[in-house]
């Protein structure tokens, strides 16, 4: 045991160590949230933002500071063409405007009145048996050209509940699932009145879910046109309340479980929603189809990158019990959820993407999803459209995954598995820190931390170590990197927990509810420098003012 003094010593140069440089941020905007026809937010008087210093496993040091907290569950980070960053909030379905060099924020749009369901999530399981979507407000893109006369801002949220003047959970009886609708808006970015404005519906009928909607929108070339991607989960259909909800991920004329291609501008079809989809997309016949690629679980990542010349779509998804995947999106192609998971190893042979213990749910695993006899042989029935995933994390063996079933459908307690549950991903191909040019970077909601994969010179494979930095973050829903490739951004959920925690997750994070830039160094900061603080400023500095943190100084993992 140490000595008394020398743990008081160490205790005291961590209060000082919170109050690093005193560079003045405004964290949270206060006063009245502007609704659509109102002015723009008032804005909170300059406070010190928390600072540390956090280092990578390659010896990188990174400034850390806190540029928004008190969010809603920051679903989207988007680092626009005016150099702002765009945030949209799961919850409170706000809309944001920061500026990173000063952290003054600016709510522009509020949703909140579009959205005909109640918020179950805070009314509470002793007041009513419904669900909140996973989600709500999700996903947003920037267009490229928003200071070019294109000012284009694009949001996907759910706005309908088909229970909510129903009994009881409002979900079909059962487990036939919790059926909600999801609306992709387009909004005009009006900088003289700081709001967005004049919305128009681009599809307000795509099916949503209280599990498993994805929602991650992304703005790409294609051909030298921008593009607008929206990657859709498969509605959990196969677990949980929607155990026996039908799974539509293989059927190409169904959204769900698919990755979307929509027009940034409409086109001169004549049909209202028509014109936003384009001609050329893979599956259109009489109607038009606006699926790009198919056989997907829940894609929450989308980036896209030029690298070697060649521009590629990259996404990632969450597996079942194993098997988060990182995949290279081509135009027409199957990524084989729910016949194949992961690669098509076998581990999931006799099994099936999900299990429950209810009963009324027929099959041998009581779920809507197939029983795969043999990946392999599913992969052969796919055909030369199947694609295999870039990489997978964690592929479970098969005896692994047998046990867990045994035990889930006997006893209806999903147990716990090693798995990422990746929120989102980047590309970072500037070369501003040595060693990350062309690196997948992927939060990670379940293990709390960022993961770091180097890609090969032409893009389509990985090589090297899988890295991780900045652990115990919290849950990082998203991830944006400014232009100069200097500073990182990370949206980091409010809650603790994803729906299963596992016991990774049972450990105190450091962040809930924040904006958190991480500002890469060249030279490291002398220690020298540090300058004495308060015990008052010291707890100013908290980051997202949360008197039960956990400090982490000078991490490598």
């Amino acid at each position: 045991m140490r000595p008394l003094t020398a743990v008081l010593t160490l205790f005291i140069r961590s209060i000082l160590f919170l109050a690093l440089v005193p560079s003045p941020v405004s964290v949270v905007a206060q006063g009245p949230v502007p609704r659509v026809g109102q002015g723009p937010a008032s804005l909170d008087s300059t406070q010190r933002p928390s600072r540390t210093t956090t280092i990578g496993p390659r010896g990188e040091h990174f400034a850390v500071r806190v540029l928004a907290s008190h969010l809603s569950d920051p679903w989207s980070v988007v680092y626009g063409p005016d150099r702002y960053l765009w945030i949209t909030e799961e919850k409170t379905y706000r809309v944001s405007r920061l500026d990173p060099s000063t952290g003054r924020r600016q709510v522009v749009l509020d949703l909140a009145g579009d959205r005909h369901f109640p918020r179950y999530d805070s009314i509470g399981e002793e007041q009513t048996e419904k669900p909140w979507p996973e989600g709500g407000l999700m996903g947003l893109a920037v267009h490229p050209g928003l200071l070019k006369g294109k000012p284009w801002v694009y949001l996907v949220y759910i706005y309908k509940f088909q229970g909510v003047d129903s009994l009881g959970s409002g979900c079909s009886l059962h487990h036939r699932g919790c059926y909600f609708t999801t609306k992709l808006v387009r909004y005009t970015w009006d900088s003289g009145r700081g709001q967005l404005v004049d919305p128009v519906i681009l599809c307000d009928t795509i099916p949503g879910s209280s599990d498993n909607n994805a929602g991650r929108l992304l703005i790409a070339p294609v051909d030298g046109r921008e593009y607008l991607f929206y990657g859709i989960g498969d509605l959990g259909a196969g677990q949980f309340d929607n155990a026996g909800r039908p799974n539509h991920a293989q059927q190409k004329d169904y959204y769900e479980g698919k990755i979307l291609r929509f027009n940034t501008e409409p086109d001169g079809d004549s049909g209202l929603f028509d014109r936003w989809i384009p001609n050329d997309n893979p599956f259109n016949g009489p109607c038009q189809n606006a699926v790009w690629s198919y056989g997907h679980r829940n894609p929450e990542g989308l980036a896209y990158a030029v690298i070697d010349g060649v521009g590629r779509l990259y996404s990632t998804e969450h597996g079942p019990y194993s098997d988060d995947e990182i995949n290279i999106i081509e135009k027409g192609k199957n990524y084989g959820h729910p016949l194949v998971i992961g690669y098509a190893d076998g581990n999931y042979d006799g099994l099936a993407a999900s299990v429950t213990n209810y009963k009324d749910v027929p099959g041998r695993w009581h779920t809507s999803y197939p029983t795969i006899i043999s990946e392999r042989a599913n992969r052969k029935l796919l055909g030369a459209d199947y694609r295999d995933p870039l990489k997978t994390f964690y592929p479970n063996s098969n005896a692994f995954l047998k046990k867990l079933f045994v035990y889930n459908r006997a006893t209806g307690d999903e147990g716990h598995w090693p798995s990422e549950a990746p929120g989102s991903l980047a590309v970072d191909t500037s070369d501003a820190i040595p060693g990350w040019k062309n690196s997948l970077l992927m939060p990670s909601l379940k293990t709390h931390r960022l993961i770091r994969l180097k890609l090969s010179a032409h893009g389509v494979h990985i090589v090297g170590d899988t890295l991780t930095y900045f652990p115990r973050t919290g849950r990082i829903r998203d991830i944006a990197i400014s232009p100069d490739g200097l500073h990182l951004y990370l949206a980091v959920d409010s809650s603790a927990f994803t729906s299963v925690p596992s016991r990774a997750e049972l450990r105190q994070e450091v962040y809930r509810g924040c904006i958190v830039e991480f500002t890469y160094l060249p030279i490291p900061p002398p220690t020298s420098s540090i300058p004495a603080a308060s015990a008052q400023e010291a707890r100013r500095a908290r980051p997202c003012d949360n008197p039960n943190l956990i400090f982490h100084f000078g991490t490598s993992s």
